[in-house]
């Protein structure tokens, strides 16, 4: 690639944007921000955000599927938990259920917002969203038992009073966890790999256009995608991080469950994932939006889980991993709708709304419980 190609794209939007949001990131860290800076940092982290899909769709064209989704997917997820982490450090007694929140929270917003997103807008773009049932249904079940041996098991083990796990509980979820992560991961990537690509109507794996072969970006713009990526999912979540004091106050203020606050952080850190998974339905490419959701759900909790199961070993206070009664409904009705809106291989507008529904069902209970 010409070096007059990379000063081109050096000064795009997309490049700087990031930058700025990361200079933002750099001057708030750490400070009792005054309301006008949280606006500044909230329009920094607007801007970051679609930065970071467009790197991600630069990136996900060179490396092609499913490899581009997985990129982000678990860039987001990286650092996703390196915010909870920073947040648990800081937030003394409140933060005791905050990986629990943030974790549930993103994998009912994947699962149901964005799936049901990606759905609505491919079935109004075509009538019918098609899929690979396969993939997505082999990415489900591993969402679901993970969900369920750190999420639900928690709540029913009697070593500890509470929904806790013993020491030995949590090091064999977090090593169940990242085990069958890394076991998805090589069969998405090596193995079964074609059930993982965009499907087309008659179920046959979709080909490249030959316009789409010729916009292929070159290594260099590539390389330069992906580290601006990374550049903008780190301002994504730590301007985030940067207004979560702001958040919380908002939310104590307003006297609602201090786990609105996890579903807030989850919201802003999946706006990546979100926008990138609806353009790629709108471009009828609906396996991605699903690799992108579920591939999400799957990394937050087979990469958190671990992470916060090590941390522990400085972390003070009770880990409350355990779900109440009426979140373990929300994800039995979640799994449940989820097996039926996939087992077909495709969807109407149906499917998507429900989906939408139960979302909407949890950001409300989780308001007013």
């Amino acid at each position: 690639m010409s070096a007059v190609k990379i000063k081109s794209v050096m000064g795009q939007w997309t490049v700087w944007v990031p930058l700025v949001a990361l200079v933002a990131l750099v001057l708030s860290w750490g400070r009792d921000l005054p309301l006008l800076a949280v606006v500044v940092v909230a329009l920094c982290l607007a801007g970051a955000v679609l930065a970071a899909v467009h790197h991600a769709e630069v990136v996900a064209h060179r490396v092609g599927e499913p490899f581009g989704s997985l990129v982000l997917a678990v860039a987001v997820t990286v650092i996703e938990v390196a915010l909870i982490v920073t947040l648990m450090v800081d937030g003394g007694d409140k933060s005791a259920s905050l990986a629990r929140d943030t974790v549930f929270a993103a994998v009912m917003i994947t699962c149901n917002g964005i799936v049901g997103l990606s759905l609505l807008v491919a079935a109004l773009h075509r009538r019918v969203a098609v899929f690979n049932a396969e993939g997505s249904g082999a990415a489900l079940a591993t969402v679901a038992t993970l969900a369920t041996l750190s999420l639900v098991l928690p709540t029913f083990t009697t070593s500890k009073p509470g929904p806790e796990f013993s020491a030995a509980q949590l090091t064999f979820a977090a090593v169940a966890s990242l085990g069958l992560y890394g076991l998805f991961v090589a069969m998405q990537t090596v193995r079964h790999r074609e059930h993982f690509l965009p499907v087309t109507y008659d179920g046959a794996v979709k080909d490249a256009t030959d316009e789409e072969r010729s916009a292929v970006p070159g290594r260099s713009v590539a390389l330069l995608s992906l580290v601006m990526l990374l550049v903008a999912l780190v301002a994504v979540v730590g301007d985030a991080k940067a207004v979560s004091p702001t958040i919380e106050s908002g939310v104590d203020s307003a006297g609602l469950p201090h786990s609105v606050v996890g579903v807030v952080i989850a919201l802003l850190v999946l706006m990546p994932e979100t926008l990138a998974a609806v353009r790629a339905a709108r471009r009828d490419l609906v396996q991605r939006s699903l690799n992108l959701a579920l591939g999400s759900a799957m990394a937050s909790i087979g990469l958190t889980i671990p992470v916060i199961a090590l941390s522990t070993i400085w972390l003070e206070g009770p880990l409350l991993l355990g779900l109440g009664a009426t979140h373990m409904v929300l994800l039995a009705l979640t799994v449940v709708v989820g097996a039926l809106t996939i087992v077909p291989g495709r969807a109407t507008l149906l499917q998507g709304g429900v989906h939408l529904a139960i979302l909407a069902a949890y950001i409300f209970l989780a308001v007013s419980p």
